[in-house]
């Protein structure tokens, strides 16, 4: 069971119902691999929508293991997400909304 006052979502990867978090620990994993600075320029990498396969795989990884879930970015590249490309960027939009608001 996810709650999103603690920022958790649920979606179906590699055939499972998985919980995701971009916990501090997930955020700051996520601002290394993609340099983006700080959490204000996470945000706003992704603001406008636009983001590249590396960026889907670095966002639903790091929310994996915030979630709990012993997931490599390796692993994830080899699983199926519901949806596909497009579930993929729907349950990462979904994760930055419930961590940064809806703005994200």
């Amino acid at each position: 069971m996810t709650n999103i006052h603690r920022g958790e979502i649920a979606a179906e990867i590699g055939g499972e119902v998985r919980v995701l978090c971009l916990t501090l620990g997930a955020l700051a994993e996520l601002e290394a691999r993609l340099q983006a600075g700080d959490l204000a320029g996470l945000a706003e990498r992704f603001a406008d929508g636009k983001v590249s396969a590396r960026d889907l795989t670095a966002i639903l990884g790091a929310g994996l293991r915030g979630g709990g879930n012993a997931v490599t970015d390796d692993d994830l590249a080899r699983m199926s997400v519901e949806g596909g490309l497009r579930g993929a960027a729907e349950i990462a939009a979904r994760l930055l909304r419930a961590t940064f608001g809806e703005a994200a």
